[in-house]
């Protein structure tokens, strides 16, 4: 029976470390990969796990990639802080694993929280992300909504979820709103896209359309609304930071040349 590595990377998430710990200690291995905590994240790991590795971070896909090959055995699975396996999960992994999996990745559903609160529509209710696969796989090299690279024809999927709690505070959704568009604009410039005005405009009202009207996400409420007005800003700011990053560069050309 194959065994199994569940990866946490973790910063300073003394708040919520232990419920993600103590949803997945069943696993043969917990391998918790630090960015530098300052509080008591190691401390409280260290009831669970004698594998802590501190790594410094550049981005969640590098970070991840670094810390797969430090994995003990063939699986592993990846489980963010904010995230909860439920029983179900759990007991579908070790299923799976006792039948030799005849795939290589097995994506999970998510659902999705928003200060403490469920969210069935809005199109977060298609969250399914790649969690468990064999050792030798690897993320994309992106700042964020980085995935694994496998064939999606080797990709299957679980019924069991996943709890993401996202969200508690505006303070948290915007401090992270802030490292998440820089990052996106990021891709955006490696990728070569440009601020156009139909990017700036376009593309925030499209988000909003799909979310709220076509996902139907007016039927989550208040919840629903806010979320999806912010989902549309994140738009907007991530292809604004893009112009800016263009500016910038168009500015330091014109200075070099000088």
């Amino acid at each position: 029976m194959p065994k199994l590595t569940v990866l946490v990377p973790c910063y300073n998430n003394e708040d919520i470390l232990r419920d993600c710990l103590d949803s997945v200690k069943w696993a043969d291995e917990i391998l918790v990969v630090d960015s530098g905590s300052t509080d008591r994240t190691r401390e409280i790991a260290a009831e669970y796990t004698t594998r802590i590795l501190v790594h410094p971070y550049e981005n969640s896909a590098a970070q991840k990639n670094w810390a797969i090959p430090q994995a003990t055995h063939e699986w592993v699975m990846v489980i963010d802080t904010d995230e909860r396996a439920t029983p179900e999960l759990q007991r579908e992994i070790q299923t799976l694993l006792a039948t030799e999996p005849p795939l290589d990745a097995y994506a999970i559903w998510r659902l999705n929280h928003f200060f403490g609160i469920a969210i069935r529509r809005c199109g977060w209710e298609r969250d399914d992300v790649i969690r468990i696969f064999r050792r030798d796989l690897r993320y994309h090299q992106r700042h964020v909504h980085a995935d694994i690279a496998v064939d999606a024809a080797r990709v299957g999927h679980l019924r069991g979820r996943l709890l993401h709690y996202t969200y508690n505070t505006f303070d948290q959704y915007f401090e992270k709103f802030s490292r998440y568009t820089t990052w996106s604009a990021k891709d955006l410039l490696a990728e070569g896209a440009r601020p156009t005005a139909i990017n700036l405009l376009g593309r925030p009202m499209w988000r909003f359309f799909r979310q709220f009207i076509l996902r139907q996400g007016f039927r989550d409420g208040i919840p629903g609304l806010i979320l999806c007005g912010l989902a549309a800003v994140s738009v907007f700011t991530k292809y604004a930071k893009l112009w800016g990053m263009l500016r910038d560069r168009e500015r330091g050309g014109k200075d070099g040349a000088s």
